[in-house]
This record gives C-alpha cells, structure tokens and sequence, in this order.
C-alpha cells in the first residue's frame, strides 16, 4: 500500500520540509518554513498539507553521536504534539542524526559537479528532510516486510 508522508527537519529558525511515497520510498525537498516569535509556520504547514494530503507526518529526531538525546529533544517533542494536535494526522519521529551534514555534502558534490549556485541553508535543510524521510521509509518498508 502506498501512502503520501511529510517529512520537517525542524529547526528554531527554519523547518525543512519534503514529501514522499512509501511505494517509491523517495522523497523530494519542498519548502522551507521560517519560525516567527519563536512559532513555527503553521499557516505554512497546513498550506503543505491541504497540497499534499499526506496521510502521516514524520519530524527528524536528533541524538548526538553517542546516541544520547539531543538538547533539542524537549521542544521537538512539543512540535510534534502540536502538530498532531492541530492537523490531527499520526506523527513519529526518526532518526535525523548527521542528516544535515550529509545533505550539505551531497550539494557540495553537486557544486564540485558542475553546479553554479552558491549552497543556501535553506537547501539544506530541504533536503535533510528528504533525508529524514526517506531514512524513515526504508525503515517502515523493512518493518512491512516483517
């Protein structure tokens, strides 16, 4: 069975945003929000959902290296409640540990292949979420599988 997913790299300034298929296990990058007095972008965030009608959410996680929790933990998990609480679709966490660095790498590739444009952090954080997700969706196929 397939089904639409959201997948945030949620930060205090910005969130990454992008969508992804279950079937296809791909994600694309999509949007980046911006935070204002210290808010996310809801209105942003149900913009993306009436699009995309995803039937689940998934927001990034980070731990450190060791695998302890990360100083973010607490106010990832508010975001998470309340974005269950105001679109009242199923949220889980994954695992987003070194998802940014890793994006940041791919663009740098991409830059050394030919590209021409500066790397934004915004595209970084699109694509950490494109990476969250499909992390997630290689995960949740494996469990199908089981």
């Amino acid at each position: 069975m397939s089904i639409t997913v959201l997948g945030f790299d949620f930060g205090l300034n910005r969130t990454g945003v992008a969508v992804g298929n279950t079937l296809t296990g791909l994600a694309t990058p999509q949007a980046v929000l911006y935070s204002q007095n210290n808010q996310p972008d809801w209105d942003g965030i149900e913009r993306l959902i009436q699009l995309w009608r995803p039937k689940l959410l998934v927001v990034g996680m980070p731990r450190k290296l060791d695998g302890t929790d990360s100083s973010m933990q607490e106010t990832i998990l508010k975001f998470c409640h309340e974005l269950e609480k105001r679109t009242k679709l199923p949220v889980q966490t994954a695992n987003e540990q070194l998802s940014s660095r890793e994006a940041e790498q791919l663009l740098k590739n991409a830059r050394q292949a030919g590209r021409k444009r500066k790397i934004r952090k915004e595209e970084i954080d699109q694509l950490a979420a494109a990476i969250i997700l499909e992390n997630w969706m290689h995960d949740y196929a494996h469990q199908q599988q089981l």
